[in-house]
């Protein structure tokens, strides 16, 4: 026999389901807003943008330089406008994105009126948003 409390538990299961939807859908789109934001701020090459997407620090590599962990988001805001700068970066090309767990990685190329330059962000997810915790260009 089929009970009013069965079509009630049914009911209860089809809004759990919807809003268990709703939050995936959520998380999925503040996920790409932020790699949209991070890809925008490069295509723009305004460093001072990027840095806003800085964890509190950061391993930094640029071209022909050691790499330099845990620089403060300063001291690594700084050093990527002094990179630009010396080789008239002026955009950027995305080649791909992709997530594993709470990590995602951009890569792409730096554009210039010179040669184009590789790079590879790595973002963490920190506080609901993912920041830059890593920055390697070659």
């Amino acid at each position: 026999m089929f009970y009013v409390t069965d079509t009630l538990e049914i009911f209860r299961m089809k809004k759990l389901f919807v809003l268990i939807g709703i939050s995936i859908s959520f998380l999925a789109f503040a996920q790409q807003g932020d790699t949209d934001a991070v890809v925008k701020a490069f295509k723009s090459a305004n460093t001072e943008e990027i840095a806003q997407f800085f964890d509190d620090y950061i391993d930094l590599k640029l071209l022909d330089k050691e790499e330099v962990k845990n620089i403060g988001r300063n001291q690594a805001g700084l050093a990527l406008k002094m990179f630009f700068d010396e080789n008239n970066i002026n955009g950027f090309e995305m080649g791909s994105n992709r997530e594993i767990g709470s990590t995602l990685y951009i890569t792409g190329k730096l554009t210039s009126s010179g040669k184009p330059y590789n790079i590879t962000v790595l973002l963490k997810a920190k506080g609901g948003k993912h920041q830059i915790i890593t920055i390697r260009i070659n």
